[in-house]
């Protein structure tokens, strides 16, 4: 929008919402896996509730059924598996718990560990260096290691896994935080307000944290790849989600034993995880591009010239 005067013209900066749109736009990559991803929400959403019963409905007349077979009907183009449930059905239905799972876990982890890491970053020394030493208690073990035992120990559910992914992804949003408070308390902004009077608290999250959150939600959006590919790797192992619950993971387990004559089974899941981490990585390096204010422009100039 342009406002015209006797003298001057000032053109008004476009909102950030709209900007970032725009941006998007000049990403093809990034508006691809955009697309893909509200695709694969949408589905998360209403697959289950449209397809009813379908997907745990057996027919063991048309067990292993090919794919690409589309007498029986369009549910039925994955194929079946070694019950006779139509593969499209139970990704579709499997999309819900395998996002649920990864948004929840990601969603606890980071919440956590930004408000530690904003503690730990503009605390006391003490305060930080207990704070980093459960963080490090946490780092000493390898994560599915500790899922492996606690979910051994309490039994495989959604809820048990979401938290035990929680739990072990913390350390990293801790750390990232920490260091970016550490670096932006000494800015000139950050002592202004202090010398105001502003409380602590009100400089931490009023702020500090605005400034950290591009970074926090870039890695949010890689770390969502990282925990789903997790819990597919539990589920491979026997120790995630258990029937008749499904998932991605479990998908791909059930079906290895019919790798050399039913390699469906196997493969359309494993497709679901690639694309959709796939998707997820360079949507998170667009966000991360497109949230830097010194390497913004680029994107801003690319939409220009499209636009």
């Amino acid at each position: 929008m342009t406002l015209q005067t006797a003298d001057t013209v000032v053109t008004e900066e476009p909102r950030f919402a709209t900007r970032m749109f725009r941006m998007l736009l000049a990403d093809k990559f990034a508006l691809c896996a955009a697309i893909f991803l509200l695709f694969v929400l949408i589905i998360a959403i209403i697959g289950p509730t449209w397809l009813g019963d379908l997907a745990t409905k057996q027919n063991l007349r048309g067990r292993n059924a090919v794919p690409f077979d589309w007498e029986r009907g369009w549910v039925w183009w994955m194929g079946a598996d070694a019950l006779g449930r139509p593969l499209l059905a139970r990704i579709i239905v499997a999309t819900q718990n395998t996002l649920m799972v990864a948004a929840g876990a990601v969603a606890l982890s980071a919440t956590v560990g930004t408000f530690l890491g904003l503690v730990a970053g503009f605390s006391s020394p003490r305060v930080n260096q207990i704070i980093m030493r459960l963080a490090d208690v946490i780092m000493s073990f390898p994560s599915l290691l500790i899922a492996v035992i606690v979910l051994y120990i309490l039994g495989s559910s959604i809820l048990n896994l979401m938290l035990v992914l929680a739990i072990t992804r913390i350390p990293v949003y801790l750390r990232t935080t920490r260091a970016e408070v550490l670096e932006i308390r000494e800015r000139m902004f950050v002592q202004a307000a202090r010398v105001m009077g502003a409380s602590s608290k009100r400089i931490l999250f009023r702020h500090i944290l605005p400034v950290v959150l591009p970074t926090l939600t870039t890695l949010a959006t890689l770390d969502f790849a990282y925990v789903m590919l997790a819990e597919s790797a539990l589920s491979f192992l026997g120790i995630g989600i258990q029937p008749p619950e499904i998932t991605w993971g479990l998908m791909i387990s059930q079906g290895r034993q019919y790798l050399t004559n039913a390699w469906w089974l196997s493969f359309w899941p494993g497709l679901a995880i690639i694309l959709t981490t796939m998707s997820l990585n360079l949507l998170s390096n667009w966000l991360r591009i497109a949230l830097d204010p010194v390497q913004r422009w680029r994107l801003e100039m690319k939409g220009r010239k499209n636009g």
